[in-house]
């Protein structure tokens, strides 16, 4: 049987990826890969904002505007009730998108997330999905900000607007110093409830690798007053365990050790089966939400997913609408 040891900071640091999708984001060698990671994300997302304001993540507006039929796949939240009672068929309020959008970011940074077994770690995903995120929204003089949380620690970068602004928040969130423990999601979520803050956008990453009661309630609470996404940062060992022998697993968050023989099928379906379950307790609680879900891996093509999530969501949003 093999022995192998997995810490939090894995076997990934040790290698060199040789691509900008690996992003290797060590203090030596942040801002070229920013630069490049930057640079990837322009080329492959830009297309998306072509056209029409409407349809992006920020969603479909909140200033009102003409009323039309309800068409199947609307959402009934939107329902115009007084000109439904007038004609006594069904209507809706259509809504005219935000000419000024403000988003905020709430990156979790744990120690969980200094974790990867493919093709990059956790935080460095977390890292891109928060460039992806500053590229779609600071334009027409939108703002973006952040609250980034890590161990006991939350560092809130306050938002302002431009291109430039929205790259330094960036940098800003990837040279943030991991600490060891666990950031405290809920309270990080609160962060950008209090204080009261204008109608726009929030976006949650992290991994939820804490039981939904802790954040389950700050999420939903978030969700009325702005459009919300969150965003899952998930590795595939989290999801099922490999036949590699007896291996030990490090902690990341508290350094306890545990000796685990992963040759042992019923101990690997059982490990699945508690992975499958917690990912479904994490999907209904973001859809009990009213969120939008994304889910990120760090063995797929993160890009690719985003550019799809955009483009289902401009596709749900506009189903059935006159653009």
């Amino acid at each position: 049987m093999t022995d192998e040891r997995i810490t939090g900071v894995g076997r990934l640091r040790r290698r060199s990826p040789k691509r900008v999708g690996d992003l290797p984001l060590d203090a030596g060698r942040a801002e070229p890969v920013l630069g490049k990671l930057q640079l990837l994300v322009n080329r492959k997302l830009d297309g998306l904002l072509q056209g029409d304001y409407l349809g992006l993540l920020p969603g479909p507006g909140t200033e009102p505007g003409e009323s039309r039929e309800y068409r199947a796949g609307d959402d009934v939240r939107r329902m115009d009730w007084p000109v439904t009672a007038r004609t006594t068929v069904p209507h809706v309020r259509q809504t005219v998108a935000d000419r000024e959008l403000e988003t905020w970011l709430a990156v979790d940074l744990s120690a969980s997330l200094d974790f990867g077994t493919a093709t990059c770690l956790k935080r460095d995903l977390a890292v891109a999905a928060a460039a992806a995120i500053s590229h779609l929204t600071v334009r027409g003089g939108n703002r973006i900000g952040a609250v980034v949380g890590t161990g006991d620690q939350v560092t809130r970068l306050p938002a302002r607007p431009g291109r430039k602004e929205a790259q330094g928040l960036v940098r800003a969130v990837a040279k943030t110093a991991v600490r060891p423990g666990r950031a405290d999601l809920g309270a990080l979520i609160d962060a950008l409830v209090r204080p009261p803050r204008r109608r726009g956008l929030a976006v949650v990453i992290s991994d939820f690798l804490v039981p939904p009661a802790q954040w389950e309630r700050p999420l939903r609470k978030l969700g009325v007053r702005h459009d919300l996404l969150a965003i899952e940062i998930v590795d595939p060992r989290e999801l099922e365990l490999g036949d590699a022998g007896v291996m030990e697993f490090v902690d990341p968050e508290t350094g306890r050790l545990h000796e685990v023989h992963t040759g042992d099928p019923a101990l690997r379906a059982k490990y699945a089966a508690g992975a499958a379950a917690q990912r479904a307790a994490i999907a209904s609680a973001i859809r009990g939400a009213s969120a939008a879900h994304l889910r990120l891996r760090t063995d797929r093509d993160w890009l690719l997913d985003i550019v799809r999530f955009v483009a289902a969501q401009r596709h749900a949003r506009t189903r059935g609408t006159t653009r």
